[in-house]
């Protein structure tokens, strides 16, 4: 485990956030709040998949009275983004949600002050969630560093002058090296444990390249309680990115290695990719912590996955299955994934 910066605990819910805690991960629905049984499911189906918080929007009325229902069939604390109205921030607390996300660049300050004593009655936590670019009601935009962290040290001392602390921070930019510089700064003016990520990063791999970049140099640092890895694509890769990254930075220790060889031309195998796919599915659907290398040719065989506790080598429509280094069967390319789980299950029962 990687050393942590020492922040404030505070609760969300059913789970404390920062302190010694490990870094949860959290995603966003991605369909309107009030469909009530389609975000259900996909909450749930995230949280299957390793997330520990789930935010969605509160556009309007029938979002924020949907929160009570959502809650009633899920385990995981719920967060509300809110931006422009303090009634439906009431309503969404008073309706059952764990925390809101609010943005105090379109929030008046006089608007806060319901909202934080709404949030002290029911025991709701806030994040002050600042993002570059967006616009004040006067028409301004706050995009330096200085400007975004100063603005969010005033919002903090305002909360704390108002008898608020259960708050998180995060401010959000689409620059990898931008966001690193943010958190930088504000984790050296604040103990409030902080929520992480690079806003806006992009489709498919070049969001995850971005959000890598960003997440896992702080990560590094010590820097960062909550992540959530932004795709413009379904929740549900958000979250197996994120652990993934964590897992490789030592911080998701219950979750599998999986290693294969870059497919260059000695490789034997025409479906390699489909079989790591296959394997590596099993593997995280079954929370199975082993290190598992999938090679397509002998000289990325045994020697070179000297460190998996199992792997396979295959050529010409047959594989070997080695562990610890020593060839134990010899299988047909169409049996391999059945033998392979045998195996597997032998392995881990001895854990």
């Amino acid at each position: 485990m990687n050393l942590r910066e020492k922040t404030k605990q505070i609760k969300i819910g059913n789970i404390t956030l920062g302190g010694d805690n490990n870094v949860l991960i959290q995603s966003m629905c991605d369909i309107k709040t009030s469909n009530v049984k389609k975000v259900i499911k996909e909450i749930n189906d995230c949280e299957k998949l390793g997330a520990s918080l789930m935010r969605v929007s509160i556009l309007d009325k029938k979002d924020a009275l949907a929160i009570k229902e959502i809650k009633k069939n899920i385990s995981i604390p719920l967060i509300g983004d809110i931006h422009y109205s303090d009634e439906l921030a009431l309503l969404a607390i008073e309706n059952g949600i764990d925390k809101i996300r609010i943005n105090p660049i379109n929030t008046p300050m006089d608007k806060l002050i319901s909202i934080i004593n709404k949030a002290n009655q029911y025991n709701v936590a806030i994040r002050i969630g600042l993002n570059e670019g967006s616009t004040t009601p006067e028409g301004k935009n706050i995009t330096s560093i200085n400007g975004l962290v100063n603005l969010a040290l005033k919002t903090i001392k305002f909360f704390e002058e108002n008898n608020f602390f259960n708050l998180v921070i995060s401010i959000k930019s689409s620059s990898p090296l931008k966001t690193i510089k943010i958190y930088e700064k504000l984790a050296k003016n604040t103990n409030y444990p902080l929520h992480i990520g690079v806003t806006e990063s992009g489709f498919d791999d070049i969001g995850i390249i971005r959000s890598t970049i960003g997440l896992s140099n702080l990560l590094l640092k010590g820097i960062g309680n909550t992540i959530r890895v932004s795709l413009t694509q379904n929740p549900q890769l958000e979250v197996i990115t994120a652990k993934r990254m964590l897992h490789d930075l030592n911080l998701y220790p219950n979750y599998p290695t999986i290693i294969s060889c870059p497919t260059c031309g000695r490789c034997k195998v025409n479906n390699l990719n489909e079989i790591v796919n296959k394997i590596t599915a099993y593997l995280e659907e079954n929370n199975i912590n082993i290190k598992i290398a999938v090679m397509g040719c002998i000289v990325n065989g045994i020697g070179e996955s000297k460190n998996a506790d199992i792997g396979i080598a295959g050529a010409n429509h047959k594989f070997i299955i080695f562990k610890n280094r020593k060839i134990i069967k010899t299988v047909e390319e169409n049996n391999l994934f059945n033998e392979l789980v045998i195996e597997i299950n032998k392995l881990i029962s001895k854990q």
